[in-house]
């Protein structure tokens, strides 16, 4: 049996330290500001980002991996004898996947498996950490895909959405929607849901109110005994301080395996803004 090599994409939001340690690839998707490309995560930070929103008052354009990028990056793993998981960006949400589905005709589907995430951010860690493991375990890449593929309905993916300024530049909430937002101060929290991002709730008042709210959701998993207790990330853009809270409240109340805090690289940050957060978790089947 071959080795088995798990790749994802920057969207995943993985630390450059925690895909090190655990020998995950990563590809880069992009972000341009007018003619200029960006690799997420590479060329760019997510806080030279947000400099360069302020200073051009442009929101970025974000762009896929292209199938050449993909083939690129598969084949010296190709050469050396790997078999290829990749568990990337929901095919709902960016066209990175339908480019590896192009990559993967390139050298067959013995050699190149593919996990439609239907997710995104550490939605699509989640399940990348639990194929490290059964890859650690000895499973085959064409196993992992299967049972990863099996996991995928099982993630919940929620994030509060602080300002609604970069929803609004981006086209995607009206004008009214962010005058209306602006004034009852209301932080909507959105879901992903059967792998397309739907606004769930819209607390308004102070961004600790949508925290308990998602917090409430983990903790009734917990309560009911549905909860996977290996992996949990909670992730943000910049919010540091509302993190350290989501934590503290989780580990007052359970002993997660692995409690994550994680980073939203680039292309999730220009999409959601500064201050976005959300709890990240798989339910069991």
């Amino acid at each position: 049996m071959r080795n088995v090599l798990i790749v994802t994409d920057s969207t995943a939001d993985l630390s450059k330290e925690m895909l090190d340690q655990n020998y995950i690839k990563s590809v880069p998707l992009y972000v341009l500001f007018k003619d200029q490309a960006y690799k997420d995560g590479i060329d760019i930070d997510t806080e030279a980002l947000y400099q360069k929103v302020e200073e051009t008052n442009e929101l970025p354009k974000t762009q896929a991996v292209s199938p050449g990028d993909f083939i690129n990056f598969f084949k010296p793993y190709i050469d050396k004898d790997y078999d290829i998981v990749y568990i990337g960006i929901g095919s709902k949400i960016s066209a990175t996947f339908q480019s590896a589905l192009i990559a993967q005709s390139e050298f067959g589907t013995d050699r190149i498996f593919l996990v439609d995430s239907k997710n995104l951010s550490s939605g699509i860690a989640l399940l990348v950490l639990k194929a490290k493991d059964l890859r650690d375990q000895g499973f085959s890449a064409k196993e992992i895909c299967n049972k990863i593929t099996k996991l995928v309905p099982l993630v919940r993916s929620q994030f509060a959405i602080k300002t609604l300024d970069y929803l609004h530049k981006g086209g995607r909430a009206s004008g009214t929607a962010k005058l209306v937002g602006g004034i009852l101060g209301i932080k909507p929290i959105i879901q992903v849901r059967d792998g397309k991002l739907d606004v769930y709730k819209k607390p308004a008042g102070k961004m600790s109110r949508a925290l308990d709210i998602m917090l409430n959701d983990f903790f009734e998993a917990f309560d009911n005994n549905n909860l996977d207790l290996d992996y949990v990330m909670i992730t943000h853009s910049l919010a540091s301080k509302h993190a350290k809270y989501m934590i503290e409240k989780v580990e007052s109340k359970m002993k997660i395996n692995h409690l994550i805090e994680s980073n939203a690289g680039c292309v999730i940050s220009a999409h959601c803004g500064a201050g976005t957060i959300g709890i990240l978790y798989i339910v069991k089947a």
